[in-house]
């Protein structure tokens, strides 16, 4: 009898405890539009799980925001019988706070087991750079596709609240001369192409934009390139006529004119826009033929002096500058970067600016996907000078470039941990995030949407963004966050999906770390295609061009040093990856991958059967390169010793990778589109009109990819001495 009446108030304890979680009120300061959003996004999430939000409550969430007693963007958590109280350093640690919180409810974690938190940003500034697609930094149609997508602000504001959840703080909007989208200039009118009615869906959208920005406590920054006008402000005054269709590598036009109507742009722009945070400024396009000196002149004199006459304060971020001399593209000096240095703590002197300055370089110029380690930025070589002595008013950030992966989901966590922990220093301000060639808006890559749950290009790619944006914020992070996502979209199924990931995407590193690559169309990854520097083509990197590249990554070994250095009796240090070590380390990775996912089923679910295809496409990408690579070394073998063996073996590799690029056809072609691609507007002697509506697929490449075979079948013995 004990025992039932024991069994009974348990029973009786348990539906208490469940009931009193079912009425919740959450009570904040609601004239702050920060708290507002985020009681709002915590009310989404408690809803889902059938909580009732009321003001007459068993359950209490209390938000608070303690400046005194927390750094900026921190959160802690508290929990104590019925309540919670969530606190902020700010209002944007606020909005983390409870996002978090939200996370566990989603993940079926019921208030009263929620455990007690607290987090800081590792990194303060985490950026997003988002190229809009109007008056775009290059033309093609795969950047103008997006644009009725851009003009909707559903789409902002889906962006915007993936950018929270994420942990991003700042969004960058890019192109080439931004103003005329925002303002029409006081006093010259006559520069807009906008009638009154078009001028006006413009300033409602980037307010609408800055607006949603702000509720979310995301910095915004509209970042111009140089030097620019309108096609009509350059008629009306008889300048820059050289350049009405904004070609981006072009003779700077440095009229006094110009100077006038850029500086009076900044001042009104800052001015009408009170939630537009700051600007950027870039010292490259459109100021060709001038020295860095000239460059950092005609920016002082315009961009720097219109923000210190806005009647307000603002941010900026200085992109170094790329060119040591009159070139677009130039080489990196240390006499540059000692000038640039001066300049950025100038700069800082001024009233006008919030410190720090955010002093900007390109990770691995255009392809941070490759290796963590630091091996060039945008023209060459960096030196010292920005980071000894340590600087007191700038801080150092680099934008981590994708030119390489548009349409296969991407993610690999211990890559982006390495890539954070191992390039924190005292000077190390924080990261920018994207791409110059791709806008992730509008999903033309899907070929059959129905029944998957996303719209947008970048909902495709959400691992992406929330690992880059969560390890930004907190590189402890665990993987157990990211694997917990997976299995509440998938249930089951998705448990081995963030590994398998890992290892498969892996492929692109060790593709972009294998090829020496600068600008952008210089590597595709996932499509295995580089500039040629004699065509001038973007193309299928042929078997002969992969065993004279260097590789990017010092520690890794060219096909042709290696067979050399085995030929003539020598050997490598055991740091060193050999080419058919790092072919092994290919079948190794993506063998594993497609072991974790080869038993899931696929039948009911689209979403995850897309998930589970991009697993295995990298995972034939890379076993497809991997043959490659064990080709390249026979063929050089059989090329240098006349060994018809080697010969047959070459053969015999590159006809498998030929069969690993036919069920990669075979995987994608029912999922993805021809897709239009940047990079294939770089055709020689052919302009980006003609060039506008070229396509990318693997079906697409496969002549390509058999012609490495009959490449290895018709060489011809070349001599006993190395090349």
């Amino acid at each position: 009898m004990k025992f039932q009446t024991f069994l009974l108030l348990t029973l009786f304890c348990l539906i208490y405890v469940n009931s009193i979680s079912q009425t919740v009120k959450i009570s904040y300061k609601e004239s702050s539009e920060q708290q507002k959003y985020a009681a709002g996004k915590l009310t989404d999430a408690l809803r889902e799980e059938n909580y009732k939000i009321s003001d007459e409550a068993d359950f209490y969430i209390k938000l608070d925001v303690n400046k005194r007693k927390m750094e900026d963007e921190a959160f802690t958590i508290i929990s104590d019988n019925n309540s919670i109280e969530i606190t902020g350093g700010d209002e944007r640690g606020l909005i983390y706070g409870c996002l978090a919180l939200a996370e566990d409810i989603k993940n079926g974690i019921k208030l009263m087991d929620c455990q007690p938190k607290n987090e800081k940003p590792f990194l303060p500034f985490r950026t997003i750079k988002f190229d809009l697609p109007w008056d775009t930094y290059r033309h093609s149609y795969a950047l103008d596709i997006h644009d009725q997508t851009c003009r909707d602000t559903v789409f902002w504001k889906v962006f915007l609240d993936m950018m929270a959840e994420n942990r991003f703080n700042s969004l960058t909007l890019w192109n080439l001369h931004p103003y005329t989208f925002l303002i029409k200039p006081t006093n010259f009118p006559e520069s807009s192409p906008w009638s009154d009615k078009e001028m006006k869906e413009w300033q409602t959208l980037f307010h609408s934009i800055m607006r949603m920005a702000n509720e979310r406590a995301i910095d915004t920054y509209i970042i111009p390139f140089n030097i620019f006008v309108t096609p009509e402000f350059a008629k009306a005054h008889n300048v820059a006529l050289d350049n009405l269709e904004h070609d981006y590598y072009v003779e700077g036009d440095t009229s006094e004119i110009i100077k006038q109507y850029t500086r009076e742009c900044v001042t009104q722009m800052l001015e009408e826009y009170p939630n537009l945070t700051g600007m950027g400024l870039t010292l490259g396009e459109g100021m060709g033929g001038m020295t860095p000196a000239q460059r950092e002149k005609w920016i002082r004199e315009t961009i720097i002096e219109g923000m210190d006459q806005a009647k307000r304060k603002s941010k900026l971020i200085h992109r170094i500058p790329f060119s040591s001399t009159t070139a677009s593209l130039g080489n990196t000096s240390i006499e540059t970067e000692r000038m640039t240095r001066k300049i950025i703590e100038d700069e800082a002197r001024l009233g006008c600016f919030e410190k720090p300055i955010w002093a900007d370089l390109k990770f691995n110029w255009s392809h941070a996907h490759s290796t963590p380690d630091l091996i060039k930025v945008h023209g060459g070589k960096l030196y010292d000078t920005y980071f000894d002595p340590i600087p007191e008013d700038y801080k150092i950030v680099w934008t981590a470039r994708n030119e390489d992966f548009f349409c296969l989901r991407w993610g690999v966590p211990s890559f982006i941990r390495n890539h954070i922990n191992q390039n924190k220093q005292e000077y190390s301000g924080g990261y920018i995030i994207g791409s110059e060639t791709y806008i992730p808006a509008k999903d033309y890559f899907t070929k059959d949407t129905i029944g998957i749950n996303w719209k947008y290009a970048f909902e495709r790619q959400w691992l992406f963004y929330k690992l880059w944006g969560r390890l930004l914020y907190n590189p402890d992070t665990p993987d157990e966050v990211f694997n917990s996502e997976f299995t509440r979209r998938y249930g089951e199924p998705g448990k081995n999906l963030l590994k398998a990931y890992s290892y498969a995407s892996s492929t692109q590193l060790k593709i972009a770390s294998d090829f020496d690559c600068t600008w952008d169309f210089t590597l595709y990854g996932e499509g295995i295609m580089a500039l040629d520097n004699q065509t001038r083509r973007v193309d299928y990197i042929s078997i002969d061009r992969l065993i004279n590249q260097l590789p990017l990554d010092t520690n890794i070994v060219s096909i042709n040093e290696y067979v050399n250095t085995l030929l003539s009796g020598g050997s490598f240090p055991e740091n060193k990856i050999t080419p058919d070590r790092l072919a092994t380390m290919f079948v190794k990775d993506c063998s594993f991958a497609i072991s974790l996912t080869k038993e899931i089923d696929i039948s009911k679910n689209k979403t995850l059967k897309y998930e589970v295809a991009d697993i295995t496409a990298w995972s034939f990408l890379g076993l497809h390169f991997s043959e490659k690579i064990r080709g390249g070394i026979c063929l050089q073998k059989f090329r240098l010793t006349g060994d018809e063996s080697e010969r047959t073996k070459a053969v015999a590799h590159l006809q498998k990778a030929l069969l690993y690029w036919d069920q990669l056809i075979k995987l994608t072609e029912p999922l993805y589109n021809e897709m239009p691609l940047q990079h294939l507007s770089q055709q020689e002697g052919k302009s980006w009109k003609e060039n506008y509506d070229l396509r990318f697929h693997w079906k697409l490449l496969r002549p390509d990819v058999a012609k490495d075979v009959e490449t290895a079948r018709n060489a011809e013995f070349v001599s006993e001495t190395t090349n």
